[in-house]
């Protein structure tokens, strides 16, 4: 029985879980918010993690119901993520594998997305659609490796909701894309926008720079409404990734579609990859938010499977990295 305690804060949120062989004891986290039409800062999202992670930390352990002692490591995001975020967590994650004197896991981000995907929904070995504000990659295993089929070849779908959100003068709270979501609902009018979709790969760049440039006027001369464009985007942007999905699955004859990442809990999104792989006979494994969104329990599980098959790091290699390719790591707890 191994229980492991995972700090995530790898951007906007920070969040502290605990995990024994698999199973969450405690998952609570926190969200900095930017002003409506901002988006989070490095150093106010540092600022914010500092401010609240060893409440999480006292508030995880309470709710896990487990002492100090019961701790076999712990686990932190080495990356990918922003650098000022990523070092408050990591310095607080040293400084308790010191003090409690147990081993120190440095987790790949994207990894633990996935695994505790694959842990949530009992999904075997599924194609991977990562959504998220930072990174969308479609992902497969083998031969103990991810493997990247396809992705973004310039900014994240996630980074270009929020950053339309802006435009519309969305909050952001709880999160720009949700509050897009919300709105595309009410949507009737599906204005055609720049589909980029480049072998396996996408580009939302360009889209996202015509939408901006075409917004403004479109409202102002009463062609379109806000729920219009929310719902002409997010109907694009989908398009584009169960495409490069679909096309991935037939590569590898896969029969299940797992979605992880922040984006992830887009209903509309998990609609459209449903639709795709029953016409497949594939089936959509998917959580909700608790896991979707960034979470310290999904820290904490893979620093788990990384603590059996020992691979801690030392206190003096112990740092973060901005950019952390999913592809990079060795997936020892997987044959």
């Amino acid at each position: 029985m191994v229980i492991s305690i995972g700090l995530e804060g790898s951007a906007n949120k920070i969040g502290v879980g605990i995990v024994r062989d698999g199973e969450v004891l405690s998952n609570p986290r926190r969200t900095y918010c930017a002003p409506t039409g901002h988006g989070f800062l490095p150093r106010h999202t540092a600022q914010h993690h500092r401010d609240n992670i060893l409440k999480l930390v006292k508030q995880a352990i309470d709710e896990a119901g487990v002492s100090i002692s019961d701790i076999d490591c712990v686990s932190y995001t080495k990356g990918p993520g922003m650098g000022a975020p990523l070092v408050s967590t990591a310095v607080v994650a040293r400084t308790l594998a010191q003090l409690w004197n147990i081993p120190l896991m440095p987790v790949n981000h994207c990894i633990a997305h996935v695994e505790m995907g694959r842990q949530v929904t009992g999904a075997d070995n599924p194609t991977v659609l990562y959504v998220s504000g930072g990174n969308t990659q479609v992902i497969s295993y083998m031969n103990q490796r991810y493997m990247i089929f396809g992705e973004t070849l310039d900014i994240a779908v996630g980074n270009a909701l929020d950053r339309f959100a802006r435009v519309l003068k969305l909050s952001n709270d709880p999160c720009p894309g949700y509050n897009i979501e919300q709105l595309a609902k009410q949507g009737k009018k599906f204005i055609e926008l720049p589909y980029c979709v480049k072998g396996m790969d996408v580009s939302f760049s360009g889209l996202l720079s015509h939408i901006e440039g075409t917004a403004v006027k479109m409202l102002a001369a009463g062609d379109c409404t806000k729920a219009d464009l929310c719902y002409s985007l997010q109907e694009t942007v989908f398009a584009m990734l169960v495409e490069i999905t679909e096309r991935a699955m037939a590569h590898t004859r896969s029969k299940q579609v797992l979605v992880v990442g922040g984006v992830g809990c887009n209903l509309r999104l998990q609609e459209m990859l449903a639709v795709m792989a029953q016409e497949r006979g594939a089936s959509l494994c998917s959580t909700d938010d608790r896991y979707c969104i960034d979470n310290g329990a999904m820290i904490a599980h893979t620093g788990n499977l990384m603590f059996v098959h020992n691979m801690d790091t030392s206190i003096e290699k112990s740092g973060i990295t901005q950019r952390f390719r999913t592809d990079e790591v060795h997936i020892a707890w997987r044959d």
